[in-house]
This record gives C-alpha cells, structure tokens and sequence, in this order.
C-alpha cells in the first residue's frame, strides 16, 4: 500500500453496529480504502484521539418542501443540519410538489442539482390514479414509494384496494414501499365529531390521530404485504402496540418492518396538550409515563424497530403559531437533533453506540438498497464519517437549530455526545457544529435504477 491517501484519520475508536476498535481510516478518490491499525501517509491527516468514528448517518425519511415551500425548509438549509450533525445521506420527498411520474422526476433532479451539503435519494408518492407510472418510476431511481392511508397535506388517502394494487406492482418489480398508517375511516368521522364539538386545542389531536387509527391501518397494511409479497416499511411507529403488529406480520411471512422517529421515545402526549400547535405531528406521541418510554427503547435495542429516521417536516415558530390549530402544518425538526439525542440515550445507558449506528446507519442503508456504499465504514465504500466526541456536554437550544425551522421540541435538554466533525466522501462539510460552503452532495439512483449515468447530480 504504497500510494499516498487523500485523507488519514488516525486515533480514533472506530464504531460499527458489530463493536469498537482503536483503528486508522485511510481514503482515496472520495472511497474508504483502509481501515486497521497501520498508520499511512496521506494530504490531510486528521487526530481523532478520544473521538469515535462513526459512518455517517442515513436518514431515509426526510421533507424539505423543495421545491415547494421554501419559507419552511430547502435542501441548502435542511442539509446544512443534516451535515453539521453527522448525517451525510438522505432520501427526501415533498407533499407540495409529489413525484408521481418520471418527467417530475427528471424535474426535480434538475431543480437540485448543487443545492445539497450531502448525499440524497429521493422517494415518490403512490397516486391513485398512477400507479401504472411506478415501475418506470424504479428503473428512473426512485430510492422507494411513499403511500397514505388517510389524506395528509393534499395527497390522498389510498384504499385498501388501492393499495392491493400498488403492492402487486412493486413486488413485481422489487419496489419498497414506505407506508404512512391511519385509518382515514377513522380519522375523518373523529374530525367531523370534534369540529362540531367545538374542539380547537392541542388536546384535539390524540382523539382525532388515534392509536385505534393507525392499529386499524397498520394490521390492514401488513395483511396486503404478506398477501401481494410486497417490500412494506411502517413509517413513524408511535406505540408498541402498532409495532407489536408489525413484529408478528414478519413472522407470519411479511416482509413488513417498523421505521421508528425520535419524537415517540422523548415526547409525551402530555406535551402535544400542553404545546399545541409546536408539538402536531401525527401519529401523535402517545408515551404517558417512565415505563411507556423504556419500552419503545426497549424495542429499538431490540431490533423490533427495523431502523430510525426523523421524519423532519419543518416549519417556523411562526408558522406553526399562526392560525387554529386545525389548520397548522404537521410535522416536527429532527435533523438538528436526532443524532446529539441518540448519543445521549448511548450515554445514558438505554441503547449503545453500535446501536445508533445500526438503526441509524446501516440498517436504513440496507434497507433501501444503499449499503455498503453508504451506512458502514468498509473498505469501498463512501468515506463519510461523523467524528463524535462522546464525553461533550452541551445544551440543545432554538440558537443551535440550523434548519430554516430555527427552533426545536427538545430545547433546554442537555445531551452528552457532540459532532465534532462530518465528512462527504473524504471531504470536510462541517467542523464544530456548522457547515462549510460547499453543496457537494450527489443524487443517488435507488437500487432499480437501469439507465446509464454518471457519479449522480451536483
């Protein structure tokens, strides 16, 4: 091994979702070339000492309205956060502007190219009347397809039968589908009796979002997964209940998993009630005490949640205060946050480091056809790395937030585990907690992509 590196980072405690170990990274044309104890020259050597070294993370379910709605977030503003914090991969869609045929795909791509601080894949939604449109959809790159049960934000709600039909096209091609699972039977005669009993507050949304809702949706979603043989991942499970149903669709021949979001295991139903309109995201959180908590970590340390996204859906302070709560966006800032949370939980002792790395990292990345590219530090793949100091101490704050959101659910909580440091395929795209200037970030084609490209979109 001869030829000079690009990049060393040497010292450090290198961290997979198998275990730890001191070890030296090495890296050449953007690509992890070496990872073992032997120390090698290189243009840019990094001191990891007392750092670990994690692959950067892959979020699989983000929304940057963009384009769309950029006065909520855009993907310069949305991956600036990604970046600081440690994630170097995402795969993102919007509600404003849906991806429902290969022309707005090409469409989008075009919109995004040199808008990105990081890697991205990018979902499309499953319409109703489009559903012929999804298979070329999958060989053009699409990373997976986003189905409702219950309209949100203007994309319809797909029946049961709707759904049968998309699920036998996708597992005809191999598709993954990313299921979002409440019963809109369910949701719309609750909303009908609320509206005419004169409900408008944050306590609203735990009878209007209920868990019977998304029971009723997610049993109904695993059946037709077993049924068609469809690839179906649950989005943000909010109760072990709903999960419990997932983990018995999978052994019952479903291959069916449970995406988790860090809003179930730190939020309360208590603060949806208190908050309003700051804390409507839906499902709602459900957790009502101590135990309710320690059992979703427990699930998750587990593998009973398959993998954890943030399932960020910004919009300003002002915007979610503004106007009835009826009428308010859904959705909650996670980039910002999600990985200082998870080290936190690390150091508190309710899951490991290798767990976040797992559930954060390479489970996603296989799950949606990325690994070992991205999600792991194996030799060949993507040199993006999140160097972590685990003994920091700082306070989570609406002045830390770099998504355009400028403001978080867990202001006031104090975390112990901070990114000092993120790299993109070799290159620095942040240091102390902020961005550099670069947009370097590549489109990534999903696993059925068949057309001939290059690296991807800058």
């Amino acid at each position: 091994m001869t030829d000079r590196f690009d990049l060393a980072v040497h010292g450090g405690t290198v961290v997979t979702a198998r275990g730890r170990a001191r070890a030296n990274v090495h890296v050449r044309g953007g690509r992890v070339v070496h990872v073992g104890d032997e120390r090698h020259d290189a243009d840019r050597t990094v001191d990891a000492s007392g750092l670990l070294v994690l692959p950067g993370m892959v979020d699989t379910h983000v929304h940057l309205m963009d384009p769309g709605d950029p006065m909520r977030e855009d993907f310069p503003t949305g991956t600036a956060a990604a970046a600081a914090r440690g994630v170097t991969t995402i795969v993102e869609h919007t509600h404003a502007h849906p991806v429902r045929t290969v022309e707005e795909l090409d469409a989008k791509r075009a919109h995004l190219r040199g808008r990105s601080r990081v890697d991205y894949g990018l979902a499309a939604h499953v319409w109703p009347d489009r559903i012929g449109e999804l298979a070329a959809l999958w060989r053009a790159g699409i990373t997976y397809f986003k189905a409702f049960t219950c309209t949100t934000h203007g994309v319809p709600g797909l029946t049961p039968a709707d759904l049968r039909a998309a699920m036998t096209a996708l597992a005809s091609f191999g598709g993954v589908c990313l299921v979002h699972g409440e019963d809109e039977s369910i949701t719309a005669a609750a909303e009908r009796d609320l509206r005419a009993e004169g409900w408008r507050d944050g306590s609203l949304l735990p009878r209007w979002r209920s868990r019977e809702a998304e029971l009723v949706a997610v049993q109904t979603v695993c059946l037709l997964a077993r049924l068609t043989g469809a690839r179906v991942n649950v989005a943000h499970v909010s109760d072990p209940h709903v999960a419990e149903v997932v983990r018995r669709a999978r052994l019952d021949g479903a291959d069916v998993v449970a995406e988790a979001c860090p809003q179930y295991f730190l939020l309360r139903e208590d603060e949806v009630i208190e908050h309003g309109a700051l804390r409507k995201f839906t499902p709602p959180a459900r957790a009502r005490s101590d135990a309710d908590q320690a059992e979703m970590w427990r699930l998750l340390r587990t593998g009973v949640f398959h993998h954890l996204s943030t399932d960020h859906a910004p919009a300003t302070r002002e915007q979610k205060e503004s106007g009835g709560f009826w009428d308010v966006h859904f959705g909650l800032p996670g980039l910002d946050t999600t990985l200082p949370l998870m080290l936190d939980a690390a150091a508190a002792g309710l899951l490991s480091v290798e767990d976040v790395v797992r559930v954060y990292a390479e489970a996603p990345a296989k799950r949606y056809g990325l690994h070992p590219r991205k999600g792991s530090l194996q030799p060949g793949g993507d040199a993006d790395l999140a160097l972590v100091d685990p003994e920091a101490s700082w306070t989570l704050s609406d002045d830390v937030v770099i998504s355009r959101a400028g403001w978080t659910p867990y202001a006031g909580r104090t975390v112990r585990g901070r990114v000092v440091a993120t790299y993109l395929r070799g290159d620095l795209v942040a240091e102390d907690g902020r961005p550099t200037e670069e947009l370097p970030g590549r489109f990534l084609p999903g696993q059925g992509h068949t057309e001939v490209s290059d690296d991807g979109d800058r």
